[in-house]
């Protein structure tokens, strides 16, 4: 399956292009956002949990990366509320459920093969530091080898400089309105910037807040594998 494979070319996605497809299990639906495979693979996805519905026990042997955007996400391990941000590196297992229904961020096989950090982050209870321009507050969530991961909260009428990212961007917008000279995009927009892209980023009187990784496109992946063998 390939869905937004070329990761040379610019994506956006709004929430009126959404999507669901039911997974194998009953009572989960995935919004695919971009996929290299088949039921195993690279994948970035927005994923529904009916309340009560379940995955079956199984083993991530590519990793997992987690933000729970609304309910609460459980497993054997705990239950992780909204705004809880979580890695299982590969060859971590669990059964993961929701009592309650929840909305999560998920990626898959995007870990660095030297990456083996698991985190539980609850992004609601832990300090943010001031940002690279007035009107930004960031929450820095995870980093490794170029490749960073954090929250970003825009204050109303924030500019930020033009810039460029040389290994990419990818941005889920939580909250608000983000802008660039591309284009308006309101909650639930998700935008993918390819490698050494340029844009000058801002908000209007909305403010935003974002997920935001930098430096992974191009990056060696264990994903990766999926790509060259495409």
């Amino acid at each position: 399956m390939q869905i937004n494979s070329d990761f040379n070319q610019r994506v956006v996605i709004q929430p009126q292009d959404y999507h669901f497809v039911d997974s194998p299990l009953k009572g989960v639906r995935r919004m695919m956002l971009d996929r290299v495979g088949a039921e195993v693979a690279r994948a970035t996805s927005i994923v529904e949990y009916d309340p009560g519905a379940g995955f079956s026990a199984h083993t991530h042997d590519g990793g997992e990366e987690i933000l729970v955007l609304s309910g609460t996400f459980s497993d054997e391990h705990g239950d992780y509320p909204a705004g809880t941000y979580l890695r299982n590196p590969p060859g971590t297992s669990h059964t993961p459920y929701s009592e309650t229904g929840c909305t999560l961020l998920v990626k898959l096989w995007q870990f660095s093969v030297r990456d083996s950090q698991q985190l539980i982050i609850n992004t609601r209870q832990v300090a943010w530091q001031p940002g690279q321009a007035e009107g930004l507050t960031v929450l820095s969530l995870h980093e490794h080898e170029g490749v960073n991961t954090a929250l970003v909260k825009w204050a109303p009428d924030t500019q930020f400089g033009p810039h460029t990212h040389p290994g990419g961007e990818e941005i889920l917008v939580l909250e608000g309105v983000f802008n660039d000279e591309h284009g308006s995009y309101p909650a639930g927009s998700w935008i993918r910037n390819p490698r050494y892209s340029t844009h000058t980023p801002f908000t209007a009187s909305e403010g935003a807040l974002i997920y935001v990784k930098v430096g992974h496109i191009g990056a060696s992946l264990l994903g990766n594998r999926f790509i060259n063998n495409a």
